[in-house]
C-alpha cells in the first residue's frame, strides 16, 4: 500500500507573489515611484510563474478555485509584462494601438475578477477582501485607461497598495496559523 504524504500548501506562494507584485507595481501607479523596472522580472518570475507553480500545486490539491486563481493571475502578469516589453522595445513594430490593447485586456480581467469573487462567497472573509479589493482595482484601471485621469491613476495605485497587504495578510495567515496550530491571524473562515 502506498504511503500517504500530504501536500504543502501551496498558497502561501501564490498570494505571496500576487501581492508583492502587485505592491511593487502599484507603487509606481501611486506616483510614489517613477521608475518601475522591477515589475517586469517580478511580473514574470514572482507574479507570474511563482503563481503558475502555485496553480499547478493546487490542482494536486484538488483545489479547483485555487488553480484557477493562482493559474490564471499567473498567467496575468507574465501577459502583462511581455506586452509591456514588447511596446516599449519595438519588438511588434506593427502593434500601433498599445492603449487598445491594454484597455480591452483590463476590461477582460476584471470581467473575470467579477467570477473569481462570486466563487469566494462561500469561503473565508479575508480571501473575499482580496477579492473585492482586486476587482475594484481592475474596475479603477479601466477607467484609468478610459479617461486618462493622473488623479483615478493614482488613486488606483493606492487601491492596488491595499490590495496587495490584504493578499499578504491571507498569505501570513496561511503560513502562521498552522505553525502555531491555532488561530492566531482570523481570516472569518466559514462555519
Amino acid at each position: 500500500m502506498a504511503e500517504f504524504r500530504p501536500l504543502a500548501n501551496p498558497a502561501p506562494l501564490g498570494l505571496g507573489g500576487f501581492a508583492l507584485t502587485t505592491f511593487v507595481l502599484n507603487v509606481h501607479n501611486a506616483g510614489i515611484l517613477a521608475d518601475v523596472g522591477t515589475a517586469l522580472p517580478l511580473g514574470l518570475f514572482y507574479g507570474g510563474l511563482a503563481q503558475l507553480c502555485a496553480g499547478l500545486l493546487e490542482f494536486g490539491t484538488g483545489n479547483t478555485f485555487g488553480m484557477c486563481a493562482f493559474g490564471s493571475y499567473g498567467a496575468f502578469w507574465i501577459s502583462l509584462a511581455t506586452l509591456v516589453y514588447f511596446k516599449d522595445n519595438n519588438v511588434l513594430p506593427g502593434f500601433k494601438d498599445f492603449h487598445g490593447a491594454l484597455l480591452w485586456t483590463l476590461i477582460a480581467w476584471t470581467i473575470f475578477t467579477f467570477i473569481m469573487t462570486i466563487a469566494t462567497f462561500p469561503k473565508a472573509k479575508a480571501l473575499i477582501v482580496v477579492f473585492v479589493s482586486l476587482l475594484i482595482l481592475f474596475i479603477l484601471l479601466d477607467i484609468h485607461v478610459i479617461t486618462g485621469s493622473a488623479g483615478i491613476g493614482h488613486f488606483a495605485g493606492w487601491e492596488g497598495i491595499w490590495t496587495a497587504f490584504t493578499a499578504w495578510y491571507l498569505m501570513a495567515a496561511e503560513l502562521i496559523n498552522p505553525a502555531f496550530g491555532k488561530e492566531v491571524l482570523p481570516i472569518g473562515a466559514p462555519k
